[in-house]
């Protein structure tokens, strides 16, 4: 059984590893031609090609975790199609293989796959991104989100706050910060604009260049308003840099736990967070992904396809994978539109193709 599972674990690992070097040699092709298409346009003598390198460099990581489940896919499919051409797969069930200590045996390399794309998606690949954009940051300036910027709510006892943050500067610097206050009776009571900021010792902000008006008996008729100006001004508040790079960057880039954590401060400030729990859901699930792609894979060395070659199932692997990434994404969309239960949103792609690996398996082993 050891000389078995050494067989099949070395082709498998083997075949993905060139899988994943073939597909991550283009996406670091389109990376780079992008990244040097914006310094030819924007001419910006901070963002050099020297920079762009380390940049593309940084972003391997995301899209090696995004490539794992295709890739475990397409390599299991080619190792299992080509032990079934050579008829060693039949020697290896003649031998005492049987169905299911075939899946058990997948499924143990399957958890490798696991814990690889759960380490990449959680540690590496946020950490690689985060450096990444604060090297884009300080040589273009800024991480922004469209025109305004990211909205983040923020409640405290007496008050609650609208927070507008317009882009992040480098890893802790903000720019273009509004600050609207209001009571418990939902009455604005100020406004503070800022320049800039930066994340501060504990839960707090520092502010620079500050204008701030407070607003007095509003709706009566001694309504009035004053303005200040400030160089530098400290406000205390509940709004981690965590948090404010959540709203700024995709939340499939982020980690587990700071999805969790930013899901958490939504629905305490009473802000819609279905979005982010599916994408959370989608992180927990999608390491298990690579458990289904090597159960679809399985049923391959069960074919007789002598004449035809190997390629014809590797298309039809390939098809497979973007399939699934296709109906991921899809149900996803679909989900949130409809009010889904996040958890079943991003759980129902893995569990349809889990049915259908297994059903023909079980079809193809009760034909033998």
């Amino acid at each position: 059984m050891r000389t078995l599972r050494k067989l099949l674990y070395v082709e498998v690992l083997s075949a993905v590893a060139l899988v994943i070097l073939a597909f991550g040699a283009l996406f670091l092709y389109f990376d780079l031609s992008e990244e040097l298409n914006a310094i030819e346009n924007n001419k910006t003598l901070g963002y050099t090609v020297a920079k762009a390198l380390v940049y593309v460099a940084l972003m391997t990581p995301s899209h090696l975790y995004e490539l794992m489940p295709i890739a475990v896919l397409i390599g299991t499919i080619f190792v299992m199609a080509r032990l079934a051409q050579s008829s060693e797969f039949t020697i290896l069930r003649t031998s005492g293989l049987g169905p299911w200590q075939a899946l058990r045996t997948l499924m143990l390399l399957g958890l490798g796959f696991v814990t690889l794309t759960f380490a990449l998606g959680d540690y590496l690949a946020p950490l690689a991104d985060k450096t990444a954009q604060a090297i884009k940051a300080q040589a273009l300036g800024q991480i922004s989100l469209g025109r305004t910027g990211a909205w983040i709510k923020d409640k405290q006892p007496y008050s609650s706050f609208s927070v507008n943050v317009g882009a992040l500067e480098g890893t802790t610097g903000m720019k273009g910060i509004r600050i609207f206050e209001l009571d418990n009776k939902g009455h604005i009571v100020s406004v503070m604009q800022a320049g800039g900021g930066e994340f501060g010792p504990g839960q707090s902000w520092t502010l620079q260049d500050v204008t701030r008006t407070e607003f007095m008996n509003l709706g009566t008729p001694q309504a009035q308003a004053s303005t200040t100006r400030h160089a530098q001004l400290s406000w205390l508040n509940q709004i981690s840099a965590e948090m404010v790079a959540s709203a700024l960057v995709r939340p499939e880039r982020m980690a587990t736990v700071d999805l969790f954590q930013y899901v958490r401060h939504l629905n305490a400030n009473g802000q819609s967070a279905q979005k982010y729990e599916i994408q959370f859901w989608k992180k927990v699930f999608y390491p298990l992904s690579c458990l289904v792609m090597v159960m679809l894979a399985l049923p391959f060395a069960y074919l007789h396809f002598r004449s035809s070659g190997t390629t014809p199932m590797v298309f039809v692997g390939v098809m497979a994978g973007i399939s699934f990434v296709l109906l991921n994404n899809l149900v996803g969309d679909l989900g949130y539109l409809q009010g889904w239960q996040a958890w079943f949103t991003a759980a129902l792609p893995g569990l349809i193709y889990s049915f259908i690996s297994l059903a023909a398996f079980g079809w193809l082993v009760a034909r033998q």
